[in-house]
């Protein structure tokens, strides 16, 4: 099966605009990101952009992009745009990568690829587990809850996803926003309109969920930080340069 990975990106976003921009090790967040997709070798990769100043940014840094409307609600909306644009009907599945997390694990990308191809699945995300209690109350830090206990292996259901966890006895763990879909799935999905419980939680999980559209959950090797405010980009920011040391 042949992958694309597309990768949305915006300047406008609330906590932080500007972010996608922000450099470390003097190479913006954005194509860090498309780098290390680049580097996990499952297919071509794109970077679905409403700005030309992020377009024109990849480009310089040896990647591809184009541009999007500025009119989507969603990262998923974004990249099936994308995903028409390029017009490539060799494609079968699709991986939406967050643009904000320069940190993912490139084993993970793969394995998620490898678990979309191995069981022939709709949609597929990862999760990692948590080891710290104080996530289940934080409201920033998404939890998904399993059919059956995540292993290396297997490729369970989700049963449902929340910001806040009260019952910590079950099979719950540390949703990533990484998807993979094929490609009449991703056609299904943006067709429906914005679902209740996506706009009330800012969740666009429940719009699958809640249109009959199964997501099978992988379990990642690590849980990569996303630059959601400047505090997030700092800390992100010394790893990094840590790591050149």
């Amino acid at each position: 099966m042949k992958t694309l990975v597309i990768i949305p990106s915006r300047l406008s976003a609330t906590r932080l605009p500007g972010k996608p921009l922000l450099k470390v090790n003097g190479l913006s967040i954005i194509s860090h990101v498309f780098k290390k997709a680049e580097e996990a070798n499952i297919g071509e990769v794109i970077v679905a952009a409403e700005d030309q100043e992020i377009v024109d940014d990849v480009k310089k840094n040896g990647g591809q992009a184009i541009i999007t409307n500025n009119y989507h609600q969603t990262g998923t909306d974004r990249i099936y745009e994308a995903f028409v644009k390029l017009d490539n009907p060799k494609i079968d599945l699709i991986m939406n990568l967050q643009g904000d997390e320069p940190l993912i694990n490139i084993e993970d990308i793969k394995n998620l690829n490898d678990q979309m191809i191995r069981y022939n699945s709709n949609l597929g995300t990862l999760a990692s587990l948590i080891s710290d209690k104080g996530l289940y109350n934080n409201e920033n830090v998404v939890k998904v809850t399993t059919e059956e206990r995540l292993t290396n292996i297997n490729f369970p259901d989700a049963t449902s996803f929340s910001r806040k966890m009260y019952d910590q006895n079950k099979n719950i763990y540390h949703h990533l926003g990484i998807y993979c879909y094929q490609k009449e799935t991703l056609k299904k999905f943006v067709s429906h309109k914005q679902s209740f419980n996506e706009r009330k939680y800012k969740l666009e999980q429940f719009r699958a969920l809640e249109n009959d559209i199964k997501i099978n959950v992988a379990l990642a090797k690590t849980s990569p930080i996303g630059v959601d405010t400047e505090e997030d980009f700092l800390a992100i920011k010394k790893i990094m340069e840590y790591k050149l040391k």
